[in-house]
């Protein structure tokens, strides 16, 4: 397990944040989601095999960006 900080880009309300957090969900290997609109970033416990770019590409399809992603061991 892993815990994944991310900028997300495009959010403007709590409606925003929600749209994240399903899109992470779908995903799967993603668990404890919490995406703060106001710092405009978003926190995760993941899989080790969820990768940089399973992220990003969940964050387009709810349709903002995913930047500076990092990883830290659980």
């Amino acid at each position: 397990m892993k815990k994944a900080t991310m900028m997300i880009e495009g959010m403007h309300c709590a409606s925003c944040a929600s749209h994240v957090e399903k899109s992470l969900t779908k995903m799967g290997g993603v668990k404890n989601i919490r995406v703060n609109v106001l710092m405009k970033k978003g926190y995760a416990d993941c899989e080790d095999q969820v990768t940089e770019t399973d992220i990003k590409q969940a964050v387009k399809k709810a349709g903002y960006t995913a930047t500076q992603i990092t990883f830290e061991k659980a």
